[in-house]
């Protein structure tokens, strides 16, 4: 048996997809939950083989669960199932330890293959969007697109100081790194850039 557990904020969603898995003989599903903290709590307590997770969700991301994984060397397998089509995020989900990246267009019977799949000790990639992910590097380091997205969120340069503990001079610094990398004219051109990429 292939032991799942299921992470997607969308209660529709999250329904469907643990309908569709329990249809499946060799797939048990251990439980779901609707956001990354309790992914995560639920991650330890009940050990699955599998963590099925979508990227966006409130407090952890399906990216930082599965970099945690990696880092605490879970014996998981994460894959992601996702409506973000962006060769960035694919990126950085294979740099996390990802086993799998599936797009939630994709038909229904692909994701519990991709299960099997992962399960055996392979990888589940969209095909199309791993050609995609080689093409486009993306040219930002962890830093800078930390302080990209607090300040495309609003944050100003002290703010974003303060919580990250670097001087306003070393904020702006990264700032005019990541928009010069970008080829952006500002900051929240460069937001929207690393937005639309999947680099943030």
């Amino acid at each position: 048996m292939i032991r799942v557990l299921l992470a997607e904020d969308q209660a529709m969603v999250r329904g469907a997809l643990s309908a569709l898995l329990n249809l499946e003989s060799d797939i048990e599903m251990l439980g779901t939950a609707a956001d990354g903290e309790t992914a995560w709590r639920e991650l330890q307590r009940l050990k699955p083989d599998v963590l099925v997770t979508d990227i966006e969700m409130p407090g952890l991301t399906g990216l930082e669960i599965a970099q945690r994984v990696h880092r605490h060397e879970l014996p998981i397998k994460v894959v992601i199932v996702t409506t973000f089509a962006r060769p960035g995020f694919l990126r950085r989900a294979l740099d996390a330890g990802v086993s799998g990246y599936l797009l939630k267009d994709a038909p229904a019977e692909n994701l519990a293959d991709a299960l099997r799949t992962v399960h055996r000790g392979g990888r589940a990639i969209d095909p199309q969007l791993a050609l995609e992910a080689w093409s486009n590097a993306d040219p930002l380091n962890d830093r800078e697109r930390q302080v990209l997205r607090l300040a495309g969120e609003g944050q100003s340069a002290s703010d974003i100081g303060t919580q990250l503990n670097l001087s306003h001079g070393t904020v702006r610094n990264y700032l005019s790194e990541a928009i010069g990398k970008l080829g952006a004219a500002n900051r929240i051109e460069a937001y929207r850039l690393a937005r639309q990429k999947g680099w943030l």
